[in-house]
């Protein structure tokens, strides 16, 4: 993890900055599973309520390269400024960027219940109320599911600054439980 590459998004009259963004990451995320080498990571330096308008890829030169090499920026070049592939600063800190998944419907949970046949439509109504609804106050990105076409949220928890990195491997939506990013 010694390179990074910025990506900011320009918002436009017709497209939210959010909006971009979670394009953005629909497309890194359907590149990063094609190159399934769990080899590049990210981080959004502006997090704060939302993640801001710039995602930044983190990577070994070589990983970075590759995944430059794809045209998975096709249709976004107009939205997007992408810095060219630079050294992380030295003194830098880490910290794990992550997906954190709610169990958010209650509904959701009810229909899963019965359909698996662990209870019936009656049990699950008195089982699972409304308050084990969990709403989070993580800033996430929405992204449409290719195998379903249902619409979904992302949550992204940015951990604690470390001292040290910790090496690992990010999923295809460059996430990680464990592995760190330099934080600068």
């Amino acid at each position: 993890m010694d390179h990074y590459i910025d990506i900011r998004v320009q918002p436009d009259p017709e497209f939210t900055a959010s909006q971009l963004l979670s394009a953005l990451f629909a497309k890194l995320h359907r590149a990063l599973g094609q190159l399934a080498d769990g080899k590049i990571g990210i981080s959004f330096p502006e997090v704060g309520k939302t993640l801001g308008e710039c995602l930044r890829l983190h990577g070994t030169a070589p990983a970075l390269a590759a995944l430059e090499k794809t045209p998975w920026l096709k249709g976004l070049r107009d939205y997007t400024e992408v810095s060219p592939c630079k050294t992380v600063p030295n003194a830098v800190k880490y910290r794990v960027v992550r997906r954190v998944q709610f169990k958010s419907s209650a509904e959701r949970l009810r229909r899963r219940s019965v359909s698996k046949g662990w209870l019936t439509a009656d049990e699950a109504e008195a089982r699972i109320p409304v308050t084990v609804e969990k709403c989070g106050t993580l800033p996430y990105i929405q992204i449409k599911s290719l195998s379903n076409g249902q619409m979904f949220f992302v949550f992204v928890e940015h951990g604690p600054l470390q001292d040290n990195p910790v090496a690992g491997r990010f999923s295809s939506y460059g996430l990680s439980a464990e592995a760190t990013i330099p934080w600068f």
